[in-house]
Formats: C-alpha cells, sequence, structure tokens
C-alpha cells in the first residue's frame, strides 16, 4: 500500500483549472521532486498536500487514511517555507521550538529534542543566535529543524534554496538529502531547479499544465524522456520529424526528409507510437567538416579511427590538441563513431549534411547552429579553431544517443 495517494485529484481557482485528474503514489521513505516550469501545479500540489487548500474532485490517502478534508492542523506535516519564515525576534533555539510547545511539549522533552535535531543540521552551538546573526544557509538550517522537531509523518520543501547563491544551493541541496536519508522521513520537494532534483530525489515527477508527465528516477528522465515536453525542458534541443519507421526487435530504422536515414537503438521501455519524434542533444551530436569525415573513414570493418559509441565526448578528447584536424586519433585501434561502421557512414547512414549558421563560443566549447534539410540542430564541440559561418559539415547522430519521444498533440 502506498504510503501517499493522489487519487484523479482536481484543483481550480474560479474558472483556472490547476490540476486535472492528477495522480500521484509515493513510497514511504522516498524523496519524491516535483519538477516543471512555472504553473505547471507543482506548488498547488504542494499546499493541497499540506492542508493549504482543497481539492475540488479527487481523494488523498495518507498512510491508510483519507485526508481528503482533514484540516490542515490535524496534519504531522513538516513545511519548509521559500522565506524560511523564522521568527526575527527569536532566538534560534526558540524558533526551533515553536511547534513543540504549540504542542504542550514537555519542557525537559523540547530542550532534549531541540538540542539534538540541531546538531543533525550542523549547528549545535548557534542556540542563542537571532536569525539576523546567520548565513542564508544557516537560517535554512533553522527553518529545516524546526519542520524535524516534530516528528513529522510527511516533510514539504517549497523551493526552499532559491533564495541561496549558486555554492550554498550546491551545499545545502548536499544536507537535505543526508538529513532526510538518515531520519528515512518521506518527503515531497518542489522546485525549478533540474540539477537541484536530479541531485536530490529517489523519483522526479516532470508536471505540465497540471498533470504529471513523467515520473520516473532521475537517471532514466536524463536518458530516457518520454514526451517531447519532458525532453525539452530537460536540454534536448535537437528533434527530428519522422516520415516513416520500422521496428526490428530494439533496433529502429527511421526516415526523415532529404533523405534522411537513421538507425536508432531503442533501449527506453516507452512504447513506440505512430506519433513519435527522434531527440538528442547538442552535446550528444557529433560535428565534423566534410573532409573529416572521408579522411576518418577506415577501410576495415571496424569503422572509424579513435571513436567509440560515446561519440562527441570521445570526439572532443581526440581534438583536444589539434587545431581542427584528426591527430590525436592517431595510432588507436579501429573502432565505430556513433555506433556505425565505416560503411553505415559510407551509405549515408545517421549522417545529415548542413552549414554552420552561428557560432557562439561557450568558453570550453563551441557551439554551433547547423542548417540542414530537416531544421536547424543546435552542437557543441571543443575544438582549438572554429568553424566559419557558411562552412559545409557532417552531423553525426549516434545511435545510442538518439530517444523517440512521444510528440506534442
Amino acid at each position: 500500500m502506498e504510503y501517499l495517494s493522489l487519487q484523479n485529484i482536481a484543483v481550480a481557482y474560479e474558472k483556472n483549472t490547476i490540476l486535472k485528474d492528477f495522480s500521484l503514489n509515493i513510497q514511504e521513505g522516498e524523496l519524491i521532486s516535483l519538477l516543471g516550469p512555472s504553473g505547471c501545479g507543482k506548488t498547488t500540489t504542494l499546499r493541497l498536500i499540506a492542508g493549504f487548500l482543497e481539492a475540488k474532485d479527487g481523494k488523498f490517502m495518507f498512510k491508510g487514511k483519507d485526508y481528503t478534508k482533514m484540516p490542515v492542523n490535524k496534519r504531522n506535516f513538516g513545511f519548509v517555507f521559500q522565506s524560511y519564515a523564522l521568527f526575527p525576534h527569536m532566538t534560534v533555539f526558540d524558533n526551533v521550538a515553536y511547534g513543540l510547545r504549540l504542542r504542550k511539549v514537555d519542557k525537559a522533552e523540547i530542550g532534549k529534542r531541540v538540542l539534538a535535531m540541531l546538531e543533525i543540521v550542523n549547528l549545535k552551538g548557534f542556540e542563542k543566535r537571532f536569525p539576523g546573526e546567520l548565513s542564508g544557509g544557516q537560517r535554512q538550517r533553522v527553518a529545516i529543524a524546526r519542520a524535524l522537531v516534530i516528528e513529522p509523518d510527511l516533510l514539504l520543501f517549497d523551493e526552499p534554496l532559491s533564495n541561496l547563491d549558486a555554492n550554498l544551493r550546491v551545499n545545502m541541496r548536499v544536507e537535505i538529502r543526508r538529513i532526510q536519508k538518515q531520519l528515512g522521513i518521506t518527503t515531497v520537494y518542489v522546485s525549478h531547479d533540474q540539477e537541484e532534483c536530479f541531485s536530490i530525489s529517489d523519483k522526479v515527477a516532470i508536471m505540465n499544465k497540471g498533470i504529471i508527465e513523467q515520473l520516473d528516477a532521475p537517471a532514466n528522465i536524463y536518458k530516457y524522456p518520454a514526451t517531447e515536453f519532458v525532453a525539452r525542458f530537460i536540454g534536448f534541443n535537437n528533434f527530428i520529424d519522422i516520415g516513416s519507421m520500422k521496428q526490428d526487435g530494439n533496433v529502429i530504422t527511421l526516415e526523415g526528409e532529404g533523405d534522411v536515414r537513421l538507425q536508432v537503438i531503442h533501449r527506453s521501455g516507452h512504447p513506440i507510437t505512430d506519433a513519435m519524434k527522434g531527440a538528442i542533444r547538442p552535446d550528444d551530436l557529433i560535428v565534423l567538416a566534410e573532409g573529416e569525415l572521408r579522411g576518418f573513414a577506415d577501410s576495415s570493418p571496424g569503422g572509424l579511427n579513435g571513436f567509440s559509441d560515446s561519440g562527441a565526448d570521445e570526439l572532443n578528447s581526440s581534438f583536444e590538441n589539434s587545431a581542427g584536424g584528426l591527430s590525436g586519433a592517431a595510432g588507436k585501434a579501429a573502432r565505430p563513431i556513433g555506433g556505425l561502421t565505416s560503411e553505415e557512414l559510407a551509405a549515408g547512414w545517421n549522417t545529415v549534411p548542413g552549414r554552420i549558421k552561428i557560432s557562439t563560443f561557450l568558453g570550453r566549447s563551441y557551439q554551433y547552429v547547423v542548417e540542414t534539410a530537416l531544421g536547424d540542430f543546435t552542437v557543441n564541440r571543443e575544438m582549438e579553431q572554429p568553424f566559419e559561418r557558411g562552412t559545409a559539415v557532417k552531423l553525426v547522430l549516434p545511435k545510442e544517443k538518439v530517444v523517440l519521444v512521444r510528440a506534442e498533440a
């Protein structure tokens, strides 16, 4: 049985529907993040769970009991606010003890539990300080301690790190994950920051317009987005409209415009339908000058010198010490590039001709917009000398890096 279950929930403000037929199941001890753009319904979901608003339709079950109409003061939930919501006139000790005093807990027990919680959040010795004497990260830890000291059945976070600087955010998300694992408390976490959610969560729910587009482990979402929306949201900037598609086991053959033919290794497990698109990240595409691809071909069955299925990552390392040339790969055994043999590349598989439209320096690499018959592609490559605008290039799409996603309606 699920620890927390939202079943066919609907929430609307006047005539504006925020959540529609929304369902979410969470197991005990999990940390689930709700991630999505502004207006997707993630904060509304958190407020619904907390009891700050009621659902128009549907049911909220918690630990086998119906919490749909349960008053907020009857829910033993801890809530960490974006603004911390600390009392500035109270010491750290009194802020953390606030919820226990409302519950009429014995004074000796309050002291014991507050000091124990301050030690867990690494604030031992800060009991007599006031919030104005603390850094942003320390204030956030006080807010977490206050939420945890009541020994809640559920911990809720509403974008808790958004007011912190970048380095402190990284440190605090490690702290939050450590505390959550140490106490084993079931947690729902809301943020618009992908890296933040992916780094601390057991599962992530990607939300869009009041529904969950995909709920899965962070690594699975990152590698195998299920829908075009999820793919765009997590950085798959390049999409391929599919003219025809044929499946042979986990190998999918695609045909697009301009006689482009692609072979894709389908590992996600997502169902294949007629309404699919190909998607690939800029870092996973390989961009080569016309002469580079021809000069790199090897007559052996192995394919192209120096590159494996990892594609762009290994390509970048091979070009590191050369000014756009191929000397970095010399002497290596012949291996496929992007999972393609030289014969497949010569036959035009998974290659798209184009021209450099825009070149942008990113520091470590150059980012190019390449104009092709399939539309514009964005691709990143580390190299000493960038391609000039108008340079004829070939894009290689590694078999393992093209992901099939359900197209948006």
